[in-house]
């Protein structure tokens, strides 16, 4: 039997070794994507032992506490986030012996959940659809937490200085070191501005005459392009890259160190990011593809060789079901599929590209439950050897059958499965698809006797959203 505790014992002698591979991550060269007439360089940040820059930052913060005495022996960390601060913030406070409590707005996905709870960390969900000054925004709420628990740190990444410090301390550092002290430009992202202000403190110290210009790539929706190109700061809109832009000026954000600034939107930077991983091997995140995208725009603008550096600022293992999802990425309007017309366009899986989980119905009912559960459905077609769709089966197919006896699961698909089935042609009406939901049944569209797929509520309220006008689109930002 797994036992879990929430307060392990932790050995405070010495510092747990896995700190120590915090940092000192590669620095590599990007060689099979154009980057004429620059040579660009991006530093694996990944490499950090939950998989992104934000473990420098966690462990600077938590030191720098344990210092200055805000943070001591049996106290409680405290953040608001769910991105990849809280995961650093689980890893290093817990290994050190801290309760760890981390304010998670309720939009976050569950596999960043699922981490830091592993790591030990509690979780408290809030709302993601409120502002400064609810009483459950995150960031309040958090706030309020540290105020009631007794020895309580409160990490506040955008308003601690060891945030900014830990770069110009290490990452700037180890920068200057890799590229042998001949560096002409940073691009970087602003979550939290702790990377820009460290590593613009670090670089317009050892390269004061000739400098070196700190470049900043700003999801499309974020207010800091504007606030860089124009002093203003003007109503932020919505994007779905994690961990940068914001629709605030950090209060430990130095601006004034970006020389330039490039607006990148959702679908060049996933596009990027996943360019990086088919051409270079390098699995980034969502941000890695902002942080490139405007790195290569800078390149291409140059009208003399230089060296250029930026970020694979987080792994892409936590996106795999999102921007490397084709089916994710065709959702959310991010590929663009070649229309086929009438309701084909609304079917997300097509049978004849393989993309459909289905069951045959010599299949048995064991074999049909973890199909289902492996792909997160609750219904799966029957299709026999000929192609042809020739039933439904759905978890109250199984449950009939099992319920009395779990010795039915080896019985057969055939034997479960609905064979009456509500099968639309392609040509058929949005109106037609509604009475078939009506009927409580997952319309089939048929083309004489070929499957083409199934057509979910899902899918077509998938369809309606993609096809939303613009300005209704709500506002939505991600977290650090």
């Amino acid at each position: 039997m797994i036992q879990t505790s929430s307060a392990p014992t932790i050995s405070h002698d010495k510092p747990p070794a896995i700190l120590s591979l915090i940092g000192d991550t590669p620095l590599v060269e990007i060689t099979q994507i154009d980057t004429e007439p620059c040579q660009l360089f991006v530093k694996l940040e990944s490499q950090n032992p939950t998989g992104s820059i934000k473990d420098r930052v966690a462990l600077a913060m938590i030191e720098a506490a344990e210092r200055d005495g805000t943070l001591r022996p049996g106290g409680t960390v405290i953040e608001a986030t769910a991105g990849n601060t809280g995961l650093g913030l689980a890893l290093v406070a817990g290994a050190k012996g801290y309760r760890v409590l981390l304010v998670i707005p309720d939009k976050m996905s569950q596999e960043k959940i699922f981490h830091v709870k592993a790591l030990g960390a509690e979780v408290r969900i809030v709302r993601s659809d409120v502002t400064r000054g609810h009483p459950e925004y995150y960031q309040d709420v958090a706030a309020r937490l540290a105020t009631e628990i007794p020895g309580a740190f409160y990490a506040n990444q955008f308003g601690n200085q060891a945030n900014p410090l830990a770069h110009e301390r290490s990452t700037g550092p180890e920068i200057w070191e890799q590229m042998r002290h001949d560096v002409d430009a940073i691009v970087c992202g602003v979550g939290s501005g702790g990377t820009l202000t460290g590593l613009g403190r670090f670089f317009s110290r050892v390269k004061p005459r000739r400098g070196i210009e700190m470049v900043l790539a700003d999801p499309t929706g974020s207010i800091l392009y504007e606030w860089v190109k124009t002093g203003k700061l003007v109503e932020s809109g919505s994007w779905a890259v994690e961990g940068i832009g914001e629709d605030f000026v950090p209060e430990i954000a130095d601006m004034s160190f970006v020389t330039d600034a490039f607006e990148i939107d959702d679908e060049e930077s996933f596009a990027t990011a996943r360019e990086l991983l088919l051409k270079e091997g390098i699995l980034g995140g969502s941000s890695t593809g902002t942080l490139v995208a405007g790195a290569l725009r800078y390149c291409r603008q140059q009208t003399k060789p230089k060296r250029v550096v930026t970020f694979v600022a987080d792994t892409g293992n936590k996106y795999l079901s999102k921007m490397y999802n084709d089916f994710w990425m065709a959702e959310q309007g991010f590929i663009h599929r070649a229309p086929h017309g009438g309701l084909s366009d609304l079917i997300s899986h097509r049978y004849e590209a393989g993309e459909v989980v289905s069951v045959g119905p010599g299949d048995s009912l064991l074999t049909a439950f973890k199909r289902m559960r492996q792909a997160d459905v609750s219904q799966v077609p029957v299709v026999d050897d000929k192609g042809r769709a020739i039933g439904i089966l759905d978890e109250s197919d199984l449950l009939v059958k099992v319920h009395r006896d779990p010795a039915h699961f080896n019985d057969l698909v055939k034997n479960a499965m609905t064979d009456r089935l509500e099968t639309l042609s392609p040509k058929a009406k949005i109106n037609d698809l509604l009475g078939v939901f009506d009927r409580g049944r997952v319309a089939i569209v048929m083309e004489g006797d070929k499957f083409l797929g199934l057509v979910t509520r899902t899918d077509l309220l998938s369809y309606l959203r993609l096809h939303m006008p613009k300005s209704s689109v709500p506002v939505s930002r991600e977290y650090s």
